[in-house]
């Protein structure tokens, strides 16, 4: 039998990806930590060692981010159809899925960054894969913004220097204690913060959507941006309860706001889904900075799982519709792809938090435990508006592209046509639905009582009701249509453009340094420079030239003038 390497990747991962997660339920069970030392090469002295670190958290996390891999690739057999470098861009995938899993086992600084740089040089691949302006310009951004975190994560490993090791896991007790290594915990969460592109380093994310949809599907949900989230869960006990903690709060907080207002202002359909990513990577590190390490996992797992069919939903959709991605050209497809919608909608309940569905189990937990702790009324206000936003551009979503009226699409023949497609999603619906049931019977085995007030248990309902209302309703066509978000221009020129930030972060950046270039340019080194330099030499020299061969070309004439001349300056002495 012919196989093609998106199927044998297929089989490969979803087998790895079911051992590592029995060996997980196997080590969740016992409560088992295995430390192996690989010992590389060992000189005089000095040895190289590997470390690697297999916890319960570590072979969970592996074992879903290789099942979704594993239905991503077996997606793009029928999405990337017809690329002739398929090959080139499935190796690159399993590149991207391979440093992941050597981030995920680390727990050796340098090990880390091995995986981390892995991450950042693969996804300017893929991010560029298509190979036009856009993407280029998308990919410098990612992989320039993506650097920031490199070296405050190579400055952390200088620090280490302080300490006998780079296992950085041996360290964390004394480090808390130690105040001049607070130091290391500032950079590990601006690390973390640029990877998982929290305030001000959120432009990269929406941009990065120039890579393929399966590639989308893959580094919003599982990769590289739960990398900083990740990062941050493991280093946990560096920042609690600390200054640095309720800054990192309120930048999650921020970030989750500013995301949740920019999403109902766009109309890119791969945007809206990336924008609600970055929401949802506030809240997980919102949560983590309250000291929530085990929470923040938990939706960082559900969360992977519904997102990743999100967008494998959104690429069908694209697919079908000719490459289109403006919301607003489509309308009613649900009559035509009733599969599709039926998991596009799927996942988006979930992502709103929708009862019994994977996303509610880790987002309602979330927001009860912010209720029961004293947290001032600003904090309380963000998590709870960032909610009703998440369901508010999740319902106008619904609205633009599954019902709505017919649009662009009625000049297509639009279908649920595709079923390596339908496949892949189909695997991931089953998770999406049962997953977060799953999980909290495996992370959270002990049950806990929480005990609120009517009104706050029921706060988190109430607040996606009255957020998917306002969605629905304040987007429909006719209000649309007069253009009413156009008479307060500014306003929704900020709130759209995730708070001027891509504009801060690309042309804001180089204008400065580019106008102060051109003025050096133009008036020293081709001003004054060039008039008092190099072409004053040259003028000066051709003078002195065009004269020496004047004088020595007229010799004999100027030696005949000269002895005339003195010759009349004689008889003029003599005279007087």
């Amino acid at each position: 039998m012919n196989l093609s390497i998106c199927v044998m990747s297929f089989y490969i991962l979803l087998s790895i990806s079911l051992t590592f997660f029995i060996s997980g339920l196997f080590f969740i069970i016992n409560d088992l930590v295995i430390f192996v030392e690989w010992e590389i090469l060992t000189l005089n002295s000095s040895s190289i060692v590997m470390t690697i670190l297999l916890d319960w958290m570590s072979l969970v996390f592996m074992s879903f981010v290789l099942f979704i891999s594993s239905m991503v690739i077996y997606y793009s057999d029928d999405y990337m159809h017809g690329d002739e470098n398929l090959n080139r861009f499935i190796i690159l995938v399993l590149m991207f899925v391979l440093s992941m899993m050597f981030l995920i086992i680390s727990p050796n600084l340098i090990s880390i960054l091995l995986g981390w740089d892995g991450l950042g040089l693969v996804s300017y691949c893929l991010v560029i894969y298509y190979q036009n302006v856009k993407s280029y310009n998308a990919g410098m951004i990612t992989a320039l913004t993506n650097r920031i975190g490199d070296v405050a994560l190579l400055l952390s490993i200088a620090w280490m220097l302080n300490y006998g090791s780079w296992n950085y896991i041996y360290y964390l007790e004394c480090m808390k204690s130690d105040y001049q290594m607070v130091i290391i915990g500032w950079l590990v969460v601006l690390a973390a913060m640029t990877k998982s592109a929290q305030i001000p380093f959120s432009s990269w994310l929406p941009a990065a959507m120039a890579a393929p949809t399966p590639v989308s599907a893959l580094v919003h949900s599982s990769t590289l941006v739960t990398a900083g989230v990740y990062l941050l869960i493991r280093f946990n006990l560096l920042f609690m309860n600390t200054y640095l903690s309720k800054l990192l709060l309120l930048i999650s907080l921020l970030t989750m706001f500013m995301a949740g207002l920019g999403a109902n202002y766009e109309f890119d359909l791969k945007k809206i889904i990336a924008l609600s990513t970055l929401s949802q990577l506030g809240l997980m590190m919102s949560i983590l900075s309250l000291g929530y390490a085990n929470l923040a996992f938990f939706h960082l797992l559900t969360h992977a799982l519904f997102k990743a069919l999100l967008f494998m939903c959104a690429g069908s959709i694209i697919h079908n519709m000719k490459n289109t991605q403006d919301i607003r050209f489509m309308g009613g497809l649900i009559n035509m792809m009733p599969l599709t919608c039926t998991c596009f909608n799927i996942a988006n309940l979930a992502l709103c938090g929708m009862p019994f569905l994977a996303g509610f189990y880790s987002k309602d937990l979330i927001l009860e435990m912010v209720s029961m702790n004293s947290l001032n009324i600003l904090v309380y206000l963000l998590f709870f508006l960032s909610t009703g936003l998440t369901v508010c551009y999740s319902m106008r979503l619904t609205y633009y592209s599954l019902s709505g009226v017919f649009n662009f699409n009625s000049l297509f023949s639009i279908s649920d046509c595709y079923w390596i497609m339908l496949k892949g999603m189909l695997g991931l619906l089953f998770l999406a639905i049962t997953g977060g049931s799953m999980l909290s019977w495996l992370i959270l085995p002990t049950p806990e009582m929480i005990c609120l007030p009517p009104l706050l248990k029921f706060m988190t309902l109430i607040v996606s009701i009255l957020g998917g209302l306002l969605g629905y309703e304040l987007f429909q066509f006719k209000i649309s249509w007069t253009m009413k978000p156009l008479l307060i221009y500014k306003t929704t020129n900020f709130l759209g453009n995730m708070w001027f930030m891509p504009t801060i972060s690309t042309s804001y950046m180089s204008y400065g340094s580019l106008k102060l270039g051109y003025s050096i340019i133009k008036n020293v080194d081709q001003g004054w420079n060039e008039y008092y330099g190099a072409q004053s030499i040259f003028t000066f020299l051709k003078n002195f030239s065009i004269v020496s061969s004047i004088l020595q070309f007229n010799n004999f004439k100027i030696y005949l003038v000269m002895f005339v001349s003195w010759v009349g300056l004689m008889f003029l002495l003599m005279l007087f």
